[in-house]
């Protein structure tokens, strides 16, 4: 669900004003001094998107397992995620230039690379 815009006429006594969506998530807060927020949710009731009335915003990603894979911000800040089969972390990388990086690593003859690949692979001295 996707909130584009928001036109509400309130008395100082109705604030703040809160809107939630079908699975309660709160989609919309708003308080007298006219300071607003929105958020909005995945089906899985993930947050995906957030936006204040600083012009402050963020958007994430999820896998199908609800885990965190992306998240950048109107800062210019970002982080990806990577998890193992079993939902460990095994990769992070930021826009500050940080890598954390878990991933096993996989031996292989190259003769192995070479049937991987479908084509012979040499190994030259450079």
């Amino acid at each position: 669900m996707k909130i584009k815009s928001i036109k509400i006429k309130a008395k100082k006594s109705e604030y703040p004003i809160q809107l939630f969506d079908s699975n309660s998530n709160r989609i919309y807060y708003e308080n007298s001094d006219g300071y607003w927020r929105k958020r909005e949710y995945d089906p899985n009731d993930n947050e995906i998107y957030f936006e204040d009335s600083n012009g402050f915003w963020y958007k994430k990603k999820y896998d199908s397992n609800g885990n965190d894979i992306y998240y950048e911000n109107s800062k210019g800040y970002w982080y990806k995620n990577g998890f193992d089969s079993n939902g460990n972390l095994v990769y992070h990388e930021t826009s500050d230039g940080i890598i954390e990086d878990k991933r096993p690593v996989k031996e292989m003859t190259i003769e192995e690379i070479s049937k991987l690949l479908g084509y012979e692979v040499k190994i030259i001295k450079g």
